[in-house]
């Protein structure tokens, strides 16, 4: 596909997931080419997406490792190349093996790629790395240095934002988006919320010639969030309720802060609901509770620790449920005409690795989108 064929700015989606990127870009964006090796995931995008094609059909969707993607593969040239590389080796419930870890090394396929395009006069104007807010801390800051060294030797200028979800859905959600350009930028560097002091950190870490790359990107902070984590739920009588008797486990695994957190409520009489996870805490596992109106990070389903748990308090009455994979879906700002796996641990698998779409819109709304429609203009130095 020739971008300047297509209605608006082009891109291209890796380790797409279920196309989340792409539903906060919006239809003003043409996605040329998108690309997943999780079969689960690329089922997900193709049920979403007509254009994406069916399993062995034409369409716009490639089903596999990225480094087996050619550049041939690509077609034309993109506005704007998104990756959402894998996360599990930058977080920190992980082994933060960082860049050279076995999944998130799946960046330098996707680069790979990128450098080939560039050599060919085809590469993207500006590309987005999403990751988890680890990136900037994995081996004491080597691996964004190693990620900066790379965008810098391809002519991009970069900055980072540090974005919680939290700002747009009741999901605390905070993730790191590096955002790279050849293009100008007047008018969009400056201060912003989002210049968090983990991003200053980062920055003053680099070497003087990354530094001298850097763009202090302006991204002004959304309206306040209007909806919190109860309003999002299911009826209570469509879902599924644990007994009594799990519930009071539940409860007994809880700190008495925690404890007494749930008694205040239960003594209300008022209804509150509550997100829990459960942790090992000095070799013991805890169950928490948080009542600030938020859910905690959704994660993918690996074990019964990893799914959330919800704690509905009414009338003095406790009770608790698992998340649903539809309420995982509603808290990464999806509609709920987007098709989940029939599965609820396929849902949640799907929905846990993916990108909060309200956060791409504001992105592409801010940023974007304004970077995509001055690619005729010089570059001007700061």
């Amino acid at each position: 596909m020739n971008r300047n064929a297509a209605p608006g700015p082009v891109f291209y989606e890796f380790f797409a997931g279920g196309g989340m990127a792409r539903l906060g870009l919006g239809e003003a964006w043409t996605c040329a080419f998108a690309n997943d090796f999780d079969p689960v995931k690329a089922a997900t995008y193709r049920a979403n997406f007509a254009d994406a094609g069916a399993a062995n059909g034409e369409g716009h969707f490639h089903q596999g490792d990225v480094w087996k993607v050619a550049p041939a593969d690509l077609p034309g040239q993109a506005d704007l190349a998104w990756a959402s590389s894998p996360c599990q080796d930058f977080s920190l419930a992980g082994a933060r093996a960082g860049l050279q870890g076995g999944r998130s090394s799946a960046f330098f396929g996707f680069w790979k790629l990128m450098e080939a395009l560039s050599a060919e006069g085809r590469g993207p104007d500006t590309v987005v790395v999403e990751n988890v807010v680890g990136l900037l801390t994995s081996h004491g800051g080597a691996d964004f240095t190693a990620l900066c060294r790379a965008l810098a030797e391809q002519g991009y200028r970069f900055g980072a934002l540090e974005i919680d979800a939290a700002r747009f859905v009741p999901q605390s959600r905070p993730r790191v988006f590096v955002i790279a350009t050849r293009l100008p930028v007047e008018g969009l560097a400056g201060p912003s919320p989002f210049q968090t002091r983990a991003v200053r950190d980062a920055h003053a870490r680099l070497p003087a010639d990354l530094t001298a790359a850097w763009i202090w990107w302006s991204l002004a902070a959304p309206p306040a969030r209007n909806t919190d984590l109860s309003a999002l739920l299911e009826p209570n009588d469509q879902v599924a309720w644990r007994s009594d008797a799990a519930t009071a486990a539940l409860l007994d695994l809880m700190a008495p802060a925690h404890r007494a957190a749930v008694q205040v409520r239960v003594q209300s009489g008022e209804r509150a609901v509550g997100a829990v996870f459960r942790r090992m805490r000095g070799g013991e596992q805890r169950a928490e509770v948080r009542f600030d109106g938020l859910a905690g990070c959704l994660r993918t389903p690996r074990g019964g620790s990893s799914r959330q748990t919800l704690l509905v308090i009414d009338r003095g009455q406790v009770r608790s449920r698992l998340l649903s994979a539809r309420e995982g879906a509603r808290l990464m700002g999806l509609p709920d005409a987007y098709r989940l796996p029939r599965s609820a641990t396929a849902g949640l698998h799907v929905i846990g690795d993916g990108v909060a779409a309200p956060v791409v819109r504001w992105l592409a709304d801010g940023l974007l989108t304004p970077l995509a429609f001055r690619k005729t203009a010089p570059l001007a130095a700061e």
